[in-house]
This record gives C-alpha cells, sequence and structure tokens, in this order.
C-alpha cells in the first residue's frame, strides 16, 4: 500500500454566519437577533449565505453537505480553506482557526492540508495528464523525480494510465474528473474538498466515479467534504449528511437516520422515494434478543436488499443478527424486511433500541 496521510484531525465549524454585502459586519447582530434573510435583503440590500452552521465533520470519513440550488452548500465548503471569510464564526482543524491563520498559514495550510476537486474540472488546458498532476507539487518545491513518482502513481491508480501525455480536451468528461482526482490526491491533502465535483457527468460515469472516490477512499481514509444536490448521490457517499436550506443546516446524521426520521415536509420530499433497502439497515427491524433457526446470520449493518436477497437466495424466511463484535443482538423475518424496504413502519418499539447497537 503507498505510503499516504490518514487524517487524524476533525473540522469543527462553529457559529458560522456569512453575510454577503459592502457592510455585512454591521448587520451581524441584528441577524443573530433573529432578522430573516427576506428581510435583511429588503431593508438593507445584503444577502444573508450561511446562518449559524455548526458542523463536526469527522476525521477519516465522507462529509456530504446536499441542499438544493441556492442553499449554500459551495458558501459553506469554501469557508474550509478560506476562499471565503466568514462574517462571524470559526472553523477549527488541529487546534487551530482558519479563520484566523495569517496570510503565510493560510497559504501552507492550503498547501499541504487542503485539495479542492471542481464540477467544471479546472484542469489546465494546455498541460498535460501528467503535467496537470505535478502542478500542486511544483508550487511546493517538490523535485521533478519526485513529482513524477508521485504523480503516475496516482495517475495509475485513478485507472489512467497510458494517458499521461494526453491533454484534457483529448479526454472525456469522466477521464477529466479522474485528472482532477489524481492531481488533488498526488499532494496527498488531510482535507478533500469535492464541490459537486461528479455532478457535470453523464449518470454512469457519475456512478462509476462514485465507485472510484468510495474504493480510494476505503484506502487513504482522508476527510472528504462532498458537495452534491443529488441525494441518492449523498446517501451512496456520505458516512454523514448535512441538509442545507436558505443557508441553515435543517437537518444532519446518517443517511439511514435522515430517511428514517426526516426531520420536516422539506426533508420528507426528499426521501419520499430513495431506494429505502439501498439506505436502511437490518438493525432498525431487528427483533432484538430474539433467535431463529436459520442458516443465515448477517451483521447488524447490512442493508435491507442483501439481507432479503440473502434470505431469499437460501430459500429461508428469517435470519439472525450479530452486532461489531460477533455477538447475537436478535432476528429478523423476511417479510418485515420486504415491507420496511417498500413503506415505513413505525409500528415496533424495538427498533429505536437497535439503532445504537
Amino acid at each position: 500500500m503507498d505510503e499516504t496521510t490518514e487524517a487524524t484531525h476533525d473540522i469543527d465549524i462553529r457559529n458560522l454566519y456569512k453575510i454577503f454585502g459592502p457592510n455585512a459586519a454591521a448587520h451581524i447582530d441584528n441577524v443573530k437577533a433573529g432578522m430573516t434573510k427576506e428581510e435583511l435583503n429588503a431593508k438593507h440590500n445584503h444577502v444573508l449565505g450561511l446562518e449559524n452552521i455548526n458542523l463536526t465533520i469527522p476525521a477519516g470519513r465522507i462529509q456530504v453537505v446536499m441542499g438544493l440550488s441556492g442553499s449554500g452548500k459551495s458558501t459553506l465548503i469554501r469557508h474550509i480553506n478560506r476562499l471565503i471569510d466568514p462574517t462571524s464564526g470559526e472553523v477549527v482543524f488541529d487546534k487551530q482557526d482558519v479563520v484566523k491563520m495569517s496570510p503565510t498559514e493560510l497559504r501552507e495550510f492550503r498547501r499541504s492540508k487542503t485539495a479542492m476537486v471542481f464540477q467544471k474540472f479546472a484542469l489546465f488546458p494546455h498541460r498535460t495528464v501528467l503535467e496537470n498532476t505535478v502542478y500542486g507539487l511544483k508550487i511546493r518545491g517538490v523535485s521533478d523525480k519526485e513529482c513524477q513518482e508521485r504523480a503516475r502513481r496516482w495517475i495509475s491508480r485513478v485507472g489512467l494510465e497510458g494517458f499521461e501525455d494526453n491533454y484534457p480536451n483529448q479526454l472525456s468528461g469522466g477521464m477529466q474528473q479522474r485528472v482532477g482526482l489524481a492531481r488533488a490526491l498526488t499532494n496527498d491533502p488531510e482535507i478533500l474538498l469535492m464541490d459537486e465535483a461528479f455532478s457535470a457527468l453523464d449518470p454512469l460515469i457519475r456512478t462509476d466515479m462514485q465507485s472510484v472516490l468510495l474504493g480510494l477512499q476505503a484506502e487513504l481514509r482522508k476527510t472528504i467534504v462532498f458537495i452534491t444536490h443529488d441525494l441518492d448521490e449523498a446517501l451512496r457517499l456520505g458516512d454523514k449528511i448535512a441538509i442545507l436550506r436558505d443557508g441553515r443546516i435543517i437537518q444532519q446524521g446518517t443517511g439511514e437516520q435522515i430517511v428514517l426520521r426526516p426531520a420536516d415536509d422539506y426533508i420528507s420530499s426528499f426521501v419520499h422515494d430513495v431506494k429505502r433497502g439501498n439506505v436502511i439497515t437490518v438493525r432498525t427491524i431487528t427483533r432484538k434478543g430474539q433467535r431463529a433457526d436459520t442458516p443465515i446470520t448477517l451483521p447488524y449493518d447490512t442493508l435491507l436488499e442483501e439481507a432479503a436477497r440473502a434470505m431469499t437466495n437460501a430459500e429461508v424466511n428469517r435470519a439472525n443478527v450479530t452486532g461489531t463484535d460477533g455477538t447475537h443482538l436478535g432476528m429478523i423475518t423476511l417479510s418485515k424486511t420486504v415491507a420496511e424496504m417498500i413503506a415505513p413502519d413505525t409500528s415496533d418499539d424495538d427498533t429505536a433500541d437497535v439503532m445504537t447497537a
């Protein structure tokens, strides 16, 4: 396995506000006191971009931030590497507030700790794949030999070996985004910021790139902040998901928690057509403490669709469920598994007990 830096520090975003306008600081107290986005715009011609964002992004995990256009998600991600300065608040990484970093500290933070992958690829059209990939290392003063070695290794890892001398306009959209990913990973950042990185790709290529990212992340354990407006993408990629609306976080948690317990009607409309079998796990329907006479035993984090397939293939209608350490938690039935894939069922009181298993 290649030597890479695994992320070890959470990112703590605390009480973050962003007001766009020439006199933003003068209005922050009014916003904190309850002035709405509409009032701020109508009375002062300023725009409230982010309102009281509090979010802990766990080290080595994929944090998805999702919302519709204008929700503030791209504004939020640009506060992490301070491409945008907040009106108020903190972004803490490794005991340092990024907001208070000096220009020199910020430059070093951006170069050595973070990398960004954009929706529109942001490749240099006049540079080859290899030249694009080594760019970040070059500006850090890394030797030509090491630049070449690291870049070629990551170009190969993202599936572009043999394309080192091609130019971006000779590549498909998916291949161009692989170059963007290789360029980011070549710098070996702890934090990978991905702003709608796959949104411009065709559906099949997009799914393929999601698989590439998940495969790399299983090994690298970077802290990835992934912006998307697509719920299916959020649910597939996110260890944690935060949903923004009008600059505010209206719900955060795992995909399973959001699908099972949407915070309001807005989120309910988001999750209404979700393929629940690909999100919800068997722990939510486990009959705690019960045991079945069955050859099928499943880990508690098995997805419902996988569980239904396992029981169907074995021609049984029950399966036992085990915890992370292999201890017996309970059992599930095929009928309950299929029913939960189709529609929510809150009739059982024992599901909440198993959610924390």
